[in-house]
């Protein structure tokens, strides 16, 4: 299975670092990680390189519905208990956090 390019260098490279919007009330969501046919998704706020993988900050929809880390890795490697791969919603535009929220109804 190939690779999934969930983080081109061009948002990448557009992420804040892990912890520049710690306290930031409205934190600003810079992309959405989601995988068709199960209601999990990853909103990304911030992220850094870590070792040879890259650590996300966000708010998370799986299990539960909460602000944490995940890696790259996670994402693109670990077998998945669903049925098709984690995409990057290429239609996804940066707003505040509250904006999305308001928007995908969560």
């Amino acid at each position: 299975m190939p690779i999934i390019d969930l983080l081109p260098d061009e948002l990448r490279n557009a992420l804040p670092p892990l912890d520049s919007q710690d306290g930031v009330n409205d934190p600003i969501v810079h992309a959405k990680f989601m995988c068709r046919g199960s209601d999990c998704a990853w909103y990304v706020t911030e992220g850094s390189p870590q070792d040879d993988d890259f650590l996300c900050f966000g708010f998370v929809i799986g299990v539960e519905k909460e602000w944490g880390y995940f890696s790259l890795s996670e994402l693109t490697e670990a077998p998945p208990p669903w049925e098709f791969p984690i995409e990057r919603d290429l239609d996804f535009k940066p707003e505040c956090f509250s904006g999305v929220r308001a928007r995908e109804q969560f």
